[in-house]
């Protein structure tokens, strides 16, 4: 019998994958970062803050330090933490929403985050419905979408930068989708 130390870790989505890396497109899997899903209801910038980790800003994106909350609809956010064990990341919002009614959920092993940069990645987006000019979709805005068939979160993190957050079931294809639009994409 194996012990579970003897086991090989497990394949993940896009391990081994060859990803474009070029100036004009470049696509790279974001590492080691925590996902929270949460949900809470009730008004007013104090329980926002609470429900984001103390980052404040408007609806879109708030960041603090290595955290960002995506606000996706009136009462729901997508946390992304750089750096931090999901468990460390729920467990500080917790204690910051208190006793008041939430959810947390923690989603950092269903999703992956990829990164897409350079001139080329709006482009490179022609299976997503939205505008993605800066007008807009400016920087420091996320939104729920489709890219092709898949949902994902669209997060725009600079002029030419943007995090696409997908189910790891649908990493591969998503992935492929943009490195084979971006190759078609016109110069």
């Amino acid at each position: 019998m194996r012990s579970l130390s003897s086991r090989p870790s497990p394949r993940g989505p896009l391990d081994g994958a060859t990803l474009p890396d070029g100036e004009a497109f470049a696509l790279a899997r974001a590492q080691g970062r925590a996902s929270v899903f949460a949900r809470r209801r009730g008004r007013g910038a104090g329980r926002r803050r609470r429900v984001r980790g103390g980052a404040s800003g408007s609806p879109g994106v708030a960041s603090a330090g290595s955290r960002a909350a995506l606000w996706l609809g009136p009462d729901e956010w997508l946390l992304v933490a750089e750096g931090e064990r999901p468990d460390a990341l729920a467990a500080a919002l917790a204690a910051a929403i208190g006793d008041r009614p939430h959810s947390l959920v923690d989603v950092s092993q269903r999703q992956i985050g990829l990164d897409v940069a350079g001139p080329l990645a709006a482009r490179a987006s022609a299976g997503c419905p939205l505008d993605l000019r800066e007008a807009a979709f400016p920087v420091g805005f996320a939104t729920r979408t489709m890219l092709a068939k898949s949902e994902i979160v669209l997060w725009r993190r600079g002029p030419n930068a943007y995090r696409v957050e997908v189910w790891r079931s649908f990493a591969d294809y998503v992935a492929a989708f943009l490195a084979e639009a971006a190759r078609r994409a016109p110069a």
